[in-house]
């Protein structure tokens, strides 16, 4: 019976989320269940929602909407709702979207295969057919009613275990740790999530060498604080011994960190990126501000000496290396002389790589409660100007790669511009530019390639191949 139903997947947000859809795939696939990338052959859809922000949350909830039209027009008899946003809404979603069938918290990944068959069976899928014409049969859910839900204490959860990866089969994300201990007064995810808690590094050395024999090329290393990896289990950060571990037991050519804290990044870690040369001289480091009184209402830990601390060790250490961070614009009580003190950091700093967020309000967090409040209009103002200084220095560095001959992973063929694309070292995937080139063969997916650059936008590069 299961073989005959078909499960589409939706997976929302960050890839720290995408990993969890990929462990809930496998555990389907391995009971028998069919998947379809079609939402319109599925009988039963999964959504794994993300709820970080206002957007996302709507985000998450406009796609269940346009699934649910599937249930009226087409064979869709089943919605399953997984991830953050059924952890910190459930109680919501179960009363304002009786779309949904069952809800899954984020410590119950491993019982979509229970969701599944429980909802398979109360909507008439026991007895093989399917409600083509989107009528209901008797016995099925009533409106507004959950026919599954399980929400197991998230801490609990088993961390790791097998996926079925929803990325292109030459690179995959690589979660390390869950949760988060740093308690920013603007984030809800350790509401969500929990308190911090890492893979021990046999576990994850044994995971990548799953990854590197089904292809993988690029790793990217996650967690909410991926530099806190260690502290919990072994009692100190140990992301440099696991990127060692790593290297040691693989033969994957790029690791790529995101997601470090600029408090957290220790000599032995400088020394690692600096030295390994499989490890991308690229990170990630989320910043958020820089004015001390900003940093101290979002406790952020090491205030501005932090910042700009990690900053400067890293481009000591590491020569040329890409730095990518994010930055809140219009926190609660932000004032004008303190935006502008944001902008000037980013002008005289010329990050590589950023990206400006206007502040959301989510219930439940402390910032929510702090006065000094910012209207909507202001603090996206504030982020279009970041973006408007941050065009430009990224349009300068840009210039600077003309004739230089680079590595790139070829990605795929962009039949609007009849040209190839594909990342340097220096672009995380689905977050950063692109390389975009010609050449006179047609090169696979996932496959190395060197690229001159001809021609500089603002975030990304034209080229052609050549041969050595």
């Amino acid at each position: 019976m299961g073989k005959a139903v078909k499960i589409g997947f939706v997976s929302l947000g960050c890839p720290k989320n995408q990993i969890d859809a990929e462990v809930m795939l496998h555990d389907l696939a391995e009971a028998g269940y069919e998947l379809t990338g079609e939402d319109i052959e599925a009988d039963i859809v999964i959504i794994n929602t993300c709820a970080f922000i206002t957007s996302a949350k709507q985000e998450s909830i406009d796609s269940i909407l346009d699934v649910a039209w599937l249930k009226e027009h087409r064979r869709l008899r089943g919605i399953i709702v997984t991830g953050c946003l059924a952890e910190r809404y459930r109680d919501e979603v179960a009363k304002e979207l009786p779309e949904v069938d069952a809800l899954l918290g984020c410590g119950s990944i491993h019982d979509i295969v229970e969701a599944v068959k429980t909802v398979d069976e109360k909507t008439g899928g026991s007895s093989g057919s399917n409600c083509g014409s989107g009528s209901r049969k008797k016995g099925s859910k009533k409106t507004g009613s959950l026919i599954y839900s399980s929400f197991k204490p998230v801490e609990e959860v088993e961390l790791g275990g097998a996926r079925v990866l929803t990325t292109p089969d030459y690179y995959a994300y690589l979660k390390i740790a869950e949760g988060c201990d740093n308690r920013c007064t603007y984030c809800a995810i350790p509401g969500i999530r929990g308190r911090f808690r890492s893979r021990t590094i046999e576990d994850i050395v044994g995971e990548a060498k799953t990854l590197e024999a089904s292809g993988v090329k690029e790793l990217v290393l996650v967690a909410q604080d991926t530099t806190r990896y260690g502290i919990d289990i072994y009692g100190e950060y140990r992301l440099h011994t696991l990127i060692r571990a790593i290297t040691d037991a693989t033969s994957i050519p790029w690791i790529r960190l995101l997601y470090c804290y600029p408090d957290k990044l220790t000599d032995e870690l400088l020394s690692e990126i600096a030295n390994n040369p499989r490890v991308l001289k690229y990170i990630d480091i989320p910043i958020q501000h820089v004015d001390n009184e900003v940093l101290t209402r979002m406790n952020r830990h090491g205030g501005e000496e932090a910042v700009r601390s990690a900053v400067r060790c890293l481009r000591e250490a590491v020569p040329g290396i890409i730095l990518r961070t994010t930055v809140i614009t219009g926190f609660p009580g932000e004032t004008e002389e303190q935006f502008s003190r944001l902008c000037e950091f980013v002008r005289e700093t010329k990050f590589e790589r950023l990206g400006a967020f206007a502040y959301s309000e989510e219930e439940g967090t402390p910032a929510a409660g702090f006065d000094g409040q910012i209207d909507e209009q202001t603090k996206n103002d504030r982020s279009d100007c970041i973006m408007s200084i941050q065009a430009d220095i990224s349009a300068e560095l840009c210039e600077k790669k003309l004739g230089k001959v680079i590595t790139v992973l070829n990605e795929g063929y962009d039949a609007v511009s009849e040209t190839w694309f594909g990342r340097s070292a220096d672009d995380a995937p689905e977050i950063d530019g692109k390389v975009y080139f010609t050449t006179i063969r047609k090169p696979t997916p996932g496959e190395f390639l060197s690229v001159k650059i001809t021609e500089a936008l603002d975030y990304d590069l034209i080229g052609e191949e050549v041969a050595f």
